[in-house]
């Protein structure tokens, strides 16, 4: 057994941050396991590289849903990142934070420290904004955001498209007012991605007293009675294990941090029994609560060689695009494809957005799992941005090998559904202003749906997450939370889940900077207790 004082597990989001900011102090130890590799290849870097890892499973766990009720019958594929960053090495580098109202609905909701204006200071102490330079935005934090480095004249098509059906532009999604319609900041530098590893971990892996474990899987976690005291993992076929003497640390995602508890027997008593696991805390909200971002998309076949395809004239123009991208590193490979957007109201009288846009500049259809991604054209999708629907994440089996059994619910709150009716009709409407007129050929798939009735069908046909999975270890000060507001887990010492998984309630918009946000916050909590309210 090798000792240290905290065991990360999972180098993601939320993993990176915590280790890069506990191993600041060269008098502790450190130790981050990682199930996937290092990350550094090209795929990761360039931006448009997500085109290939997202759907393919090579760095990506590749997960799939339990059938799903209400989208008839369909296994909704899951992707996460299984490499150093995690997701934020394969997700479409939207930075954007959320409405500050989601934060001060988990403070309302018994979570103190966690209000607007309490992380705040957390977002700006991780950003570094190229452009950015107010009350709301950090410059000298360790993770890039910048502007667009794709040039693409298709940006102001979508926008002057919102703006002709009736919707303002938001000049900053996570300024004073987040409603409107705009361009994504990325977490990009220079035109290549930055995921969470290369800005939190990578300048610092020659700390001696840090240490990065890749292709290292965690099994369970290791007490002394109620006592963390270390993470069991595999890794070249050999068991090891790695302990603990301060905390252990699961941030391992939505998905794997609640399976590792339910395997380490902290969950419902009577499931975790059935699978044959000692019950070591019978908590029973280990795995409930998980929300998601349901999403659709409306797809046009469009002419125009700014929109990604695989035509002769685009093929191309795509190698003049690597030729370019090589020289400056813009154009089309710096494309995260996704690279505009924006949150509206269904209802007028609603108080916050509550429902997201994101304009791609691709025909985006099964996670680019076909060969229709193939043709040139524009996607819009729509999502709930705060869906009532709840799930669950179990163990299929007591093999820590084993895929967990993951039950999204989606549109299990007949709400969701109607919601996402008078999304699509924001979205149709954007789509068939005049500036789209000179590019679109075909709708794809929604042509001539125009009842309720229809829309509804075709949701529950073609409905697909848009990545934004929370909530399984929830945060509160109730018997069903399985952390409480500092993140440690109820019922045992010296371990806490530190990612996107504590969430009480999903938030308004893309998850990776709230998750390194919520990463900010726990170090301090580790770290200085008294400092992080």
């Amino acid at each position: 057994m090798q000792e240290f004082d905290y065991v990360i597990v999972g180098g993601g989001s939320a993993g990176c941050v915590v280790a890069s900011r506990l191993s600041e102090d060269p008098h502790v130890r450190v130790c981050l396991l990682e199930a996937g590799g290092t990350g550094r290849g090209a795929l990761v870097r360039v931006p448009l590289g997500m085109v290939l890892t997202v759907p393919a499973p090579f760095i990506n766990w590749g997960f799939k849903s339990v059938p799903q009720r209400e989208l008839n019958g369909r296994r909704l594929y899951q992707p996460r990142g299984r490499v150093l960053g995690g997701s934020s090495a394969i997700n479409a580098m939207i930075y954007t934070r959320g409405h500050a109202a989601d934060y001060d609905a988990w403070a309302a909701a018994g979570n103190p420290g966690w209000s607007w204006a309490e992380v705040l200071p957390y977002f700006k102490r991780a950003e570094a904004n190229a452009r950015l330079r107010d009350e709301y935005h950090g410059a000298d934090g360790p993770l890039p955001v910048s502007d667009s480095f794709t040039d693409n004249p298709m940006h102001q098509v979508f926008l002057d498209a919102a703006q002709q059906a009736g919707f303002a532009i938001a000049p900053d999604f996570n300024g004073a007012r987040q409603e409107g319609v705009g361009v994504y900041q990325v977490t990009q530098r220079a035109g290549e991605r930055w995921s969470a590893a290369r800005a939190y971990l990578e300048p610092h892996l020659s700390r001696p007293n840090l240490a990065v474990l890749t292709g290292a899987r965690a099994r369970r976690v290791l007490f002394s009675g109620r006592r963390a005291t270390g993470i069991e993992y595999r890794r070249g076929g050999q068991v090891e294990t790695a302990g603990a003497c301060a905390e252990v640390i699961l941030s391992a995602g939505t998905f794997q941090s609640p399976q590792l508890l339910l395997l380490s027997g902290i969950g419902d008593g009577e499931a975790l029994r059935h699978h044959g696991i000692e019950v070591r805390q019978h908590l029973p909200g280990v795995g409930a609560n998980l929300q998601d971002h349901l999403d659709y998309t409306l797809i046009h076949r469009a002419r125009s060689l700014d929109l990604i395809g695989a035509s002769p004239r685009g093929m191309a123009r795509f190698l003049r695009e690597i030729r370019r991208y090589r020289r400056e590193r813009r154009g089309m490979l710096a494309s995260n494809v996704a690279e505009a957007g924006g949150f509206l109201r269904t209802d007028a009288t609603l108080p916050r957005p509550d429902v997201q846009l994101h304009f791609c500049v691709a025909v985006v259809h099964r996670h680019g799992r076909t060969l229709q991604h193939l043709w040139h054209g524009y996607s819009l999708h729509v999502c709930v941005l705060r869906p009532h629907s709840r799930g669950r994440v179990t163990l299929a089996n007591a093999a820590p090998e084993t895929a967990p059994l993951i039950d999204p619910a989606y549109l299990s709150d007949p709400r969701d559904l109607d919601v996402m009716v008078l999304g699509f009709r924001l979205a149709r409407r954007i789509l068939e202003a005049p500036a789209f007129t000179p590019y679109r050929t075909q709708e794809l798939f929604s042509a001539g749906a125009e009842s309720d009735a229809d829309i509804r069908t075709l949701i529950r046909a073609r409905a697909e997450t848009i990545y934004h999975p929370v909530g399984s270890c929830r945060m509160g000060g109730d018997h069903d939370a399985v952390v409480d507001a500092t993140l440690r887990v109820r019922g045992v010492e010296n371990l806490r889940v530190v990612d996107a998984s504590i969430m009480p309630t999903l938030i308004g918009g893309n998850t990776h900077a709230p998750a390194v946000m919520i990463a900010e916050k726990a170090a301090d909590f580790i770290r200085q207790p008294s400092e992080a309210g």
